[in-house]
């Protein structure tokens, strides 16, 4: 039987890296694209020196051409692809107006667009293979709007509509479409960050949580209804729980004194 195959972006460094690296110990053949070659290429000597099958190669996530490019040749003549996962991403924060506007486009292009065409670029591969899935990487910022990470938490309020919108209208081919949901982990993406939500919650997950979490998530059964939405960690847990079960002033509130606004 051929190894299924994995297909991550963002995968240089951080929740992408220690994704990879845990299906690869899982028997995966993993594709792993990244605008940092060098941090490829690192990636790729660990998961071969311990036996894995890996291929790497350079995607900027926000050119339809270089999707189109990669994906052709990490599926090759079968066109096989178990899994997508959409991991890569951009972070600034600070009060919406001091940040500069480059800033939230490249935010809003990379989070949301990259994805976007990398669903849209990939779906004649996972319609095509059975069983398929999707792991779109949202954030407990989705669960209410963030100040001081105003771009951000939008990028990823639109990746949780279209991750819901997909896990309704793939379902007819088989393609099931899910959401991670961490709150802040230990990651470059992290490094230097002080906000007033970080102040108050800490920075508590780490990437091998975040790819567990991930890992799990494409490993249960599917249902009637499959789950859609996974917190990763307490928090989020819990901010999750809270939200499906109060008025939005509540939210509005909890949100209001997490971040000190």
């Amino acid at each position: 039987m051929a190894a299924p195959t994995v297909f991550i972006t963002g995968a240089a460094a951080g929740i992408g890296r220690a994704t990879a690296l845990t299906f690869a110990r899982h028997g995966y053949r993993v594709g792993a694209y990244d605008i940092d070659l060098g941090g490829l290429g690192t990636l790729r000597t660990e998961i071969t020196d311990h036996g894995g099958d890996v291929e790497i190669g350079r995607l900027d996530v926000t050119d339809p051409e270089e999707w189109a490019a990669r994906l052709a040749e990490f599926t090759g003549p079968s066109g096989k692809l178990d899994v997508l996962v959409n991991n890569a991403g951009v972070l600034t924060t600070g009060a919406f107006a001091d940040v500069a506007l480059a800033a939230h486009r490249q935010m809003v292009d990379i989070n949301f667009s990259g994805a976007l065409i990398g669903l849209h670029t990939a779906f004649p591969y996972l319609r095509e293979t059975p069983h398929a899935q999707v792991v779109n990487m949202c954030s407990a910022s989705a669960i209410y709007g963030q100040p001081e990470l105003a771009t951000y938490s939008a990028t990823k309020f639109a990746l949780r509509a279209l991750t819901e919108a997909l896990e309704l209208e793939w379902r007819r081919y088989g393609i099931r479409v899910l959401a991670m949901w961490p709150l802040f982990v230990k990651t470059a993406m992290t490094d230097g960050v002080h906000t007033g939500s970080t102040k108050s919650l800490g920075v508590n997950l780490k990437p091998e949580d975040v790819a567990a979490a991930v890992y799990s998530a494409t490993h249960t059964g599917r249902g009637r209804l499959p789950k859609v939405h996974y917190p990763v960690g307490r928090q989020t847990s819990v901010f999750a729980a809270i939200s499906q079960v109060t008025p939005n002033w509540v939210q509005r509130l909890i949100t209001k004194t997490v971040t000190r606004s």
